[in-house]
């Protein structure tokens, strides 16, 4: 009888992902449920997982001994991280909870300091001849450089601190204004997610560009799948150049017939519900993938113009439900 529990942490507003796992869990094991972590009770993942645990942040010395902690009380099987802050630290940890059963759906920490780190991301991709916005320091910016341009962090996620620089009064204030900014040529053209999912020896399993038509704080809100040979070939040589395991998305723009990437981040995007509704299941592929079982590639096999058009919706939770934790899942604080 097979049986898997999966953690995810940093659950958040992930009910769509949450979901997924719970169908992915009734799809191709007996026994099995979607735990959950955070650091809020509010959060709405947490009320839509069979159980959740409050946790440390991710920066805290003691979170993994708390997310251990969970692992063995829950029986975990495997674990979804989700958050940039989290993946260097499971990453770098993989190898010692493989070693107790437990897989971690994360790339080594060599790929994911890479990948947080925006200028080293542009950098290494050029220098493996992949297309990805030139990219500077402010003070390594060239003399030569054209209006407009962008600035946005270097370490950072969902759009945040992220400006368009059209003269150079605009560059001289936001690189005061924005938090170790990094300043990038200005791609103008339709901005892409490619969703990608390698197993756990890093070869792609599946590969889904997806068209962002309308994106709202750095989510995508309304997109369609979009079947292009450039996008899925781009996708390929991005995982040449740097191994990854799990859920990955490249951001690009197509500027003038030639997508560009500006950003990679090594785990599942705020867009997945799309991939997954396009066929392409990523969370059953990993519970597959956990439970030993093969999965064969099936890069470019998913529904082709498949729009999104996304909404916000609501959890209704009883403030005494909050501090008691009687209302399931049942809210238990891990102390390391």
């Amino acid at each position: 009888m097979a049986s898997l529990n999966v953690l995810v942490t940093a659950a958040s507003r992930r009910v769509p992902l949450i979901r997924a796992f719970q169908d992915a869990l009734k799809s191709s094991v007996t026994l099995g449920r979607v735990i959950v972590s955070d650091v809020n009770p509010l959060s709405p993942a947490v009320h839509t997982a069979e159980r959740w645990y409050h946790v440390p942040l991710a920066t805290a010395p003691d979170y993994l001994d708390a997310i251990s902690g969970i692992c063995e009380r829950e029986h975990v099987g495997l674990i979804i991280p989700t958050i940039d802050d989290e993946l260097e630290v499971f990453g770098a940890a993989a190898a010692d909870f493989e070693s107790r059963g437990i897989r971690i759906a994360v790339s080594p920490a060599a790929t994911s300091h890479i990948c947080n780190d925006k200028l080293l991301t542009c950098e290494h991709l050029r220098a493996n001849g992949i297309p990805a916005a030139e990219t500077h320091l402010p003070n390594d910016l060239p003399a030569s450089h054209a209006f407009p341009l962008f600035i946005k962090p270097r370490w950072g996620r969902g759009g945040v601190g992220a400006h368009a620089i059209h003269a150079p009064k605009d560059l001289a204030f936001f690189v005061e204004y924005v938090e170790d900014p990094i300043v990038q040529e200005y791609l103008d053209g339709p901005e892409f997610t490619i969703d990608v999912l390698c197993d756990f020896r890093h070869r792609p399993i599946s590969i889904v560009p997806r068209e962002r038509v309308v994106v709202r704080a750095g989510v995508i809100d309304r997109g369609r799948t979009v079947h292009d040979r450039k996008l899925i070939e781009l996708a390929k040589s991005v995982t040449r150049a740097l191994p990854f395991a799990g859920a990955v998305n490249i951001q690009c723009r197509v500027v003038n017939g030639q997508p560009t990437v500006f950003e990679i981040n090594p785990r599942f995007s705020g867009g997945i519900p799309l991939t997954i509704a396009a066929g392409a299941d990523f969370p059953r592929y990993l519970v597959e993938l956990a439970l030993g079982r093969p999965v064969p590639a099936r890069i470019g096999q998913f529904r082709d113009q498949l729009w999104m058009t996304s909404y916000e919706a609501s959890i209704f939770v009883e403030a005494e439900d909050l501090e008691t934790g009687r209302k399931p899942p049942v809210a238990i604080k891990v102390v390391a």
